[in-house]
């Protein structure tokens, strides 16, 4: 009896490990905002969605277009219509077919939702025609060259319609079409998924089961990795980079992003845009002579943070030698303090919370002083700040972007006056011209033009300060396989497993 009842806890014990085993852990520096890709907006959000729902097309780790739900996609000759081609047999997770109507559903929620953040994304579409069942057009108001590179990403994202009809609430209960379902949300603590074997192409998935921990102290994620709590981390903290480097137990797999850091300053966003950091641009042209690019890459970054000047790296061929990374300058803030009539303006800078944040913050905070800045720093959880900067709540907010394919979705809607990112609310009719003349063509030379007219202008008013250029320094446990870093900073699971 005892042999047999040692034999059942061993197989016990082994069931319990082989399951485990099956489920992929991967520590995230935030918490997501709202699972609805119609609404959200943060970069953790889109990992979890990389997971949870297919896109029409997706990217290649050389960022080229690559079919996803679509196998195929045609304009006609004049660029105003662009037709998919659809893959046969998909099913959302809920088991309802893919197709067509659900193209249409999804395209024009994303475009009327009240409070889609899609909406200046697709602001060239006009309608969407079903052609067949396997075939939908998309019927544009004029040319735009973005439209692909928008639905590769949460635009093009495919949730059930049946989960979203009638007013219901889908982010209590996203269901969508890619490899992994819904399976619950503990808000701050975890959100889990597993395997959806309905799935068109299940096989490639071996994973059962993924849970996102968003832990927001570098250290505290960092430990948590070398315990074997969690299986993989993303955005190391620059100041980790040598420790796991020489961890034998650990792979270090980083790549270069397509997004940046930045200061964002609330220009025309209610009352608190009337304090001298938002009303007035010497001030913040002030503000950016005493913060020094090279000293934030080499103190907060370890040198893994390139200065940016601007929302295109340098790899992007809308990247321009106009705008070189100012230089630190002291004397100079002192001078346009001076010429402002603000030698000691003071405002809050909002930080998502973090020690790589926090740090970064007091680093910002201390160069400013240097030059009569007062600055108080406010660390609040992400999703809630972003919520704060959508009401206005702010003076000034740290916060990242994740980059995208095409450069107008590192630009347009952050600083056109409709834009459904612009926080600040600033708007200028100049830039909003060159921006929204920029999405009619994909030549290149052209583009560059146009988005070098805009930022003569923005380089001016300053509504947006950036600081560096986004690495995505991610780390997994040795027994974690298959993982592919692309530079959009997605966690893409076909082919990776837990061993």
């Amino acid at each position: 009896m005892l042999k047999t009842r040692l034999a059942l806890f061993t197989l016990a014990l082994l069931t319990t490990s082989a399951a485990s085993a099956q489920t992929l852990r991967i520590g995230l520096a935030e918490d997501p905002d709202v699972l609805d890709p119609h609404r959200a907006r943060t970069y953790v959000g889109r990992i979890v969605f990389t997971a949870l729902c297919d896109k029409l097309i997706d990217i290649s780790p050389k960022l080229e277009f690559v079919p996803q739900l679509a196998t195929s996609w045609s304009y006609n000759d004049d660029q105003t219509e662009l037709t998919f081609k659809l893959r046969d047999g998909v099913t959302f997770q809920d088991g309802s077919k893919f197709d067509a109507e659900a193209v249409k559903a999804n395209i024009e929620r994303a475009m009327t939702l009240p409070d889609s953040n899609r909406k200046s994304e697709l602001s060239s579409v006009d309608s969407v025609e079903v052609v067949d069942p396997q075939t939908a057009t998309i019927k544009l108001k004029q040319p735009d060259a973005t439209l692909l590179a928008t639905l590769s990403d949460r635009a093009g994202m495919m949730l059930a319609p049946a989960a979203f009809a009638d007013g219901k609430e889908f982010s209590q209960n996203p269901v969508c079409s890619g490899p992994y379902k819904f399976v619950q949300r503990v808000q701050n603590d975890r959100i889990e998924l597993e395997k959806y074997d309905g799935y068109w192409d299940a096989e490639a998935f071996p994973i059962e089961a993924i849970t996102y921990l968003p832990i927001t102290d570098a250290t505290v994620k960092l430990a948590n990795l070398k315990a074997g709590d969690i299986d993989m981390l993303e955005r190391l903290a620059p100041t980790d980079v040598p420790s796991v480097k020489g961890d034998t137990s650990l792979d270090f797999v980083p790549v270069t992003g397509l997004g940046y850091g930045s200061i964002r300053f609330n220009t025309n966003n209610g009352e608190r845009s009337k304090k001298p950091a938002g009303a007035n641009k010497l001030v913040r042209q002030a503000f950016q002579a005493a913060i020094g690019r090279d000293v934030i890459d080499q103190v907060a970054g370890n040198g893994i943070f390139p200065p940016a000047q601007q929302p295109f790296p340098p790899s992007s061929p809308y990247h321009s030698d106009k705008f070189p990374v100012t230089t630190r300058d002291v004397d100079k803030a002192k001078a346009l303090l001076e010429e402002a009539g603000e030698p000691n303006p003071s405002f809050e800078l909002v930080f998502g919370t973090g020690s790589a944040n926090q740090q970064l913050a007091e680093l910002i905070q201390a160069m400013a002083a240097e030059a009569g800045f007062q600055i108080t720093l406010r660390a609040t959880q992400f999703a809630a700040m972003q919520q704060e900067m959508e009401q206005g709540n702010f003076d000034a907010a740290m916060i990242n972007w994740s980059g995208r394919v095409d450069p107008d979705g590192n630009i347009h809607q952050f600083v056109t006056c409709n834009g459904n990112l612009n926080d600040s609310k600033y708007c200028n009719e100049d830039v909003d011209k060159a921006l929204n003349a920029a999405r009619l063509t994909s030549d290149v030379e052209k583009r560059k033009a146009l988005y070098d007219q805009a930022q003569t202008i923005l380089q001016q008013d300053l509504p947006l300060v950036y600081t560096y250029y986004q690495p995505w320094p991610f780390v997994l446990n040795k027994n974690v396989t298959g993982f592919e870093p692309y530079p959009d900073g997605m966690v893409r699971l076909k082919g990776m497993n837990v061993e």
